[in-house]
């Protein structure tokens, strides 16, 4: 059977909701920016279900309009601008998504998806409009988008406000040293450690795995697996937890990327897979002998139309990469990533966690768990885009009937010389994606493209501008 995509108890109903909500006065309601950062604001109960009974109600379309610092965008993009007056957006409240905020008394929560006011279309650059899209093109077929997603995260003992005393420099890590999977060093931080499990259950986040990760004060969370907008939000709040946990705890996560140099970064693993109506998973191979006409053995227990998702991801991976690596900072993690297991190239491989893409089937892994691990983004990453990248992909590549161009990473021909780079800045990519004909463009339209690429390269005409300690450091005395 098909996945639920609703949180346990949500409301499908008018009369459920006023139901749900007989004991409260407010309620706490959210949208994802393009940066994956929510912007959200308390409103009365009242006001809410007025709200669900009309067409939505009115969010300023700035968040559309400026950075994650609210910054305006240097070059106005089409969203939100002075011509428009930066106008409201119709924020229309998703009764799928109904949870409770279990850090600050309960209070209901509800996402918000965003509406043309005039043509009460998606706002195309949405994060939760632009997953739906590759989920509607994958239902269209019958099939559904199954995704799970894992973060790495450095922990320190500071605060918002040690941080700007402290000059982001000699911050102190909550635990020194390199303990991955230790046991012992999550005793001397127990409170903070199971209060991140804990409370991500209560909040409807299932946990598969939660332990310690090479680097001074490194977690890692694997979210179980599920729907993959409902693992998108799950994702998204999966910060907003650590984030809040953390405060009251002295505890501050990053999920940069790459904080510290000489160290691992911190990664954003996905994975995806593809079910049917009656919950088969479309990648396996459904017989204990290997597929004959696999292109090499690396994937001979994949079906056919697992090879032409591998193949089509594998085909656009470099034009997308915007969307899996958003930041100027992710892309210090992959230079030089390979030795930190953080791939920077076209490559897959079976169970590789040397490569961009790990294929995961029999006989690592039963039948119905076959699945891609895409390695490339960093803890980041907006989940919603990264899915929709891969999702939209894949979908092109089963449509195309595509097939494997390369060998897999563990073939002797393949070497750090001949395989396909990605690209290594996020100025290459912005401008890889927005090129006449990529195949960004294609999947996600000139719209989307136009915006989210002119959202990076503000990004790096802000970093262009910048002047680091590095430089400082460097140049200042002897030229």
């Amino acid at each position: 059977m098909p996945t639920p995509v609703e949180t346990p108890g949500a409301p499908r109903t008018l009369k459920e909701l006023e139901q749900l909500l007989s004991n409260d006065i407010k309620v706490k309601v959210a949208g994802v920016d393009v940066d994956g950062i929510l912007r959200g604001k308390y409103m009365s109960k009242q006001k809410l279900i007025s709200a669900v009974e009309g067409d939505g109600f009115g969010f300023c379309s700035v968040i559309f309009g400026w950075d994650m610092h609210d910054s305006v965008y240097s070059k106005e993009l089409l969203i939100s601008n002075k011509a428009t007056g930066y106008r409201d957006l119709l924020a229309k409240i998703d009764l799928t998504t109904y949870r409770r905020i279990p850090w600050e008394g309960d209070v209901p929560f509800f996402f918000v998806s965003f509406l043309d006011p005039d043509t009460r279309e998606p706002v195309f650059a949405d994060p939760r409009s632009v997953i739906k899209k590759a989920m509607d093109q994958a239902s269209a077929k019958g099939w559904q988008c199954m995704a799970g997603a894992e973060y790495e995260y450095f922990n320190f003992k500071e605060t918002p406000q040690s941080l700007v005393d402290k000059k982001y420099s000699e911050l102190s890590p909550m635990t020194t040293g390199m303990h991955g999977y230790s046991l012992l060093r999550t005793t001397l931080n127990q409170d903070y450690f199971t209060k991140l499990f804990d409370e991500s259950v209560k909040f409807g986040i299932d946990i598969e795995g939660h332990h310690t990760e090479t680097g001074p004060g490194v977690f890692e969370t694997a979210l179980a697996y599920t729907s993959a907008l409902r693992m998108a939000d799950n994702a998204i709040l999966f910060k907003l937890l650590a984030k809040s946990v953390g405060m009251q705890l002295g505890v501050l996560p990053t999920f940069m990327a790459k904080p510290w140099a000489g160290l691992p970064g911190c990664s954003g693993h996905i994975h995806v897979s593809l079910r049917d109506v009656d919950g088969k998973n479309i990648f396996s191979w459904q017989s204990k002998e290997p597929r004959r006409d696999a292109a090499n053995p690396d994937v001979q227990f994949l079906s056919k139309e697992g090879e032409c998702f591998l193949a089509g991801v594998l085909d656009g991976l470099p034009d997308v990469i915007p969307m899996l690596v958003p930041t100027i900072n992710g892309y210090k993690r992959l230079i030089g990533g390979e030795n930190f297991w953080a791939p920077n190239a076209v490559t897959y491989g079976y169970d590789s966690r040397a490569a961009s893409i790990r294929v995961l089937a029999p006989p690592g892994v039963p039948a119905t768990a076959t699945r891609f691990e895409i390695r490339v983004p960093g803890a980041d990453m907006n989940p919603y885009f990264a899915f929709s990248a891969i999702f939209l992909l894949g979908l092109r590549g089963i449509e195309k009937k595509m097939v494997l161009h390369c060998p897999p990473l563990s073939d002797p021909s393949v070497t750090r010389e001949n395989v396909t780079k990605l690209p290594m800045s996020l100025e290459a990519g912005a401008e890889r994606m927005m090129r006449r004909g990529s195949v960004a463009r294609e999947i996600l339209g000139d719209k989307f493209v136009d915006h989210f690429g002119g959202t990076r390269m503000h990004e790096v005409a802000l970093w262009n501008e910048a002047v680091t300690n590095w430089e400082v450091e460097r140049y200042f005395e002897l030229v």
